[in-house]
């Protein structure tokens, strides 16, 4: 992907996300949504799903990527989003980072209340739900890449609370 520093480990399944990243995300409670970047194309603005979500959460940086129709991964601190996306020459489009979305910006400055793993029913996809104030923003597989939800999940997803 030419992304620096991105090195996403894909696992499968609600159990393998709830050991490996169950503890540190519950970790986040409390913490505010103080940026976020997102890969954007500069011809014509269009978000590049299939590139990591990356959330910084007064520091610490999350960094959410789904793939195929059931992995995903989740790196902390390793996106540089300041260094340009190499490797792209081929292409007709110039990928870019960019901290400007409409769903994502309301979400800034508030505190995260709570993190939750989804898993979709009966594919067992799985989801990450940021709770902000009532207010839930999701992160979840859009059929081999990222797709960013608001609002109440749909009735097919399973909600995981997570502990810290």
């Amino acid at each position: 992907m030419g992304i620096s520093g991105f090195k996403p480990s894909f696992l499968v399944g609600i159990e393998a996300a709830r050991q490996a990243y169950g503890p540190r995300l519950a970790a986040l409670a409390g913490r505010r949504l103080t940026g976020f970047a997102l890969v954007r194309f500069v011809e014509d603005d269009d978000w590049f799903a299939d590139c990591p979500v990356v959330l910084d959460f007064d520091g610490v940086q999350v960094e959410v990527c789904h793939t195929k129709l059931d992995e995903f991964s989740i790196s902390w601190d390793t996106i540089d989003t300041a260094a340009d996306i190499a490797g792209w020459e081929w292409f007709e489009l110039t990928p870019r980072w960019s901290r400007s979305d409409e769903r994502l910006a309301p979400f800034v400055g508030r505190e995260l209340s709570e993190v939750a793993l989804l898993e979709w029913r009966p594919a067992g996809r799985v989801a990450v739900e940021f709770t902000f104030a009532g207010e839930c923003l999701r992160i979840a597989n859009g059929a081999d890449e990222n797709r960013i939800e608001l609002g109440t999940a749909h009735p097919d997803y399973v909600r995981h609370r997570l502990d810290g």
